[in-house]
């Protein structure tokens, strides 16, 4: 393998996968299960068929269904959040590191539920289960494209509160999730406050989606719509798909989640291809630049466009209890909250935390924070999470 597979091949797996950065997978092999409810309705008031999506469980629910963790993933995850399907595999889940035996997130004494998102980016995944604009209407027999009901970060959480019902949980010890898991982490305790003792979200999005991100994620979807493959969504039974757009999304994803620390350290300003100068020809080109476009052809393969488009919709909408303002929508909340931000962060920066960690101190609730140390950029709230180990270990005892 060239050094610069090796680079692709750990861009890929940090952002878009499983990891195997000083971590040790969960003892014996976890199993994708699929919850499915016949009927829901969304916050927007429209009815979704058949709605199935992903799960998996570390641990076992003790016999009061109080010792349960909720684990939400990030934009472009899924639920594999720990342990290996085979042996064989690669790497374990991409939190691996602090889910297992005797880590944070300890099995022995937690159940730790991990979910599909709906309208998850990984559609065409075969270990991703989730129902959003590339399934099947059961009303018209071809794909839902964007008639699909817009969906929102509640909507999430709703469908992972009946998951929680069926698998019998009663009270949850912690709800926890990185970046859109971070949104998912305080809508749960907005929503379900006398069910959720306690919230961590990780490399947070704050309590709202404020302007200036609204236009990041709109710069993020922009490829896509202006991808002529794409059709106004209309591609499933074309023969070119938007996949251009898509693999452009990603790229630009890619990057705005990381650091210029972690791009000099990485790649410096190495070419390619050693000898091939960019200064001599436009077929040659710097590392960095081959790196993350070959990370993102082979993650938009099993990516979809659309469910793309309606994950950055979702993040767009969202404001805590989907209240007219942050203040109103924290009133319910009753958990003891930990907020753990990436000191590098350049996309959800650490301002969000402490004006999150402030607004709730305000209005009386336990509230701490603590930033995870490094120059990796928002990715680190993934590949360095078990930096700040000890301190979610303290805070889960309190």
């Amino acid at each position: 393998m060239t050094p610069i597979q090796k680079v692709i091949r750990f861009i890929f797996s940090i952002f878009f996968g499983s990891i195997g950065l000083q971590c040790f997978a969960l003892d014996g092999l976890v199993q994708k299960q699929t919850f499915e409810m016949p009927s829901y309705q969304t916050i927007g008031g429209k009815t979704i068929k058949n709605l199935k999506v992903g799960f998996e469980t570390y641990g076992t629910l003790n016999a009061k269904g109080d010792n349960a963790i909720m684990v939400c993933h990030f934009f472009s995850g899924n639920s594999h959040a720990a342990g290996k399907y085979k042996d064989s595999d690669a790497a374990p889940g991409y939190w691996d590191s602090i889910i297992g035996p005797g880590k944070p997130y300890d099995t022995e004494k937690y159940f730790i539920i991990a979910s599909d998102s709906l309208v998850n980016l990984g559609a065409n995944d075969p270990s991703v289960v989730t129902t959003g604009p590339a399934s099947i209407n059961p009303d018209t027999g071809k794909p839902y494209a964007m008639s699909f009901p817009i969906v929102t970060i509640q909507d999430f959480v709703r469908v992972q509160k009946a998951l929680a019902d069926k698998l019998g949980v009663k009270k949850l010890a912690a709800v926890t999730g990185a970046s859109m898991g971070s949104l998912q982490t305080v809508e749960w305790a907005a929503m379900f406050p006398d069910m959720v003792e306690r919230i961590i979200p990780v490399i947070p999005g704050g309590l709202e989606a404020g302007a200036f991100l609204i236009e990041e994620a709109q710069i993020w979807a922009n490829p896509i719509l202006s991808d002529p493959n794409w059709n106004g969504g209309n591609y499933y039974d074309k023969a070119d798909k938007p996949l251009k757009g898509l693999q452009q999304s990603l790229q630009v994803v890619t990057i705005n989640s990381r650091n210029p620390g972690w791009s000099e350290r990485t790649f410096s300003r190495n070419w390619s291809v050693a000898g091939k100068n960019p200064l001599d020809d436009w077929q040659n080109t710097f590392a960095i630049v081959e790196g993350i476009e070959r990370a993102s052809v082979a993650r938009a393969k099993i990516a979809d466009a659309n469910h793309f488009l309606y994950l950055v919709r979702a993040n767009q909408l969202f404001r805590v209890g989907n209240a007219n303002s942050v203040e109103e929508g924290i009133k319910p909340i009753k958990a003891k909250a930990l907020f753990i931000p990436a000191s590098s962060d350049q996309l959800l920066l650490p301002e969000y935390s402490k004006r999150a960690v402030a607004l709730l101190k305000k209005q009386g609730n336990a509230a701490e924070y603590v930033e995870i140390p490094g120059d990796g950029g928002h990715i680190d709230g993934i590949t360095d999470i078990a930096k700040v180990g000890e301190q979610i270990k303290a805070f889960l005892n309190r």
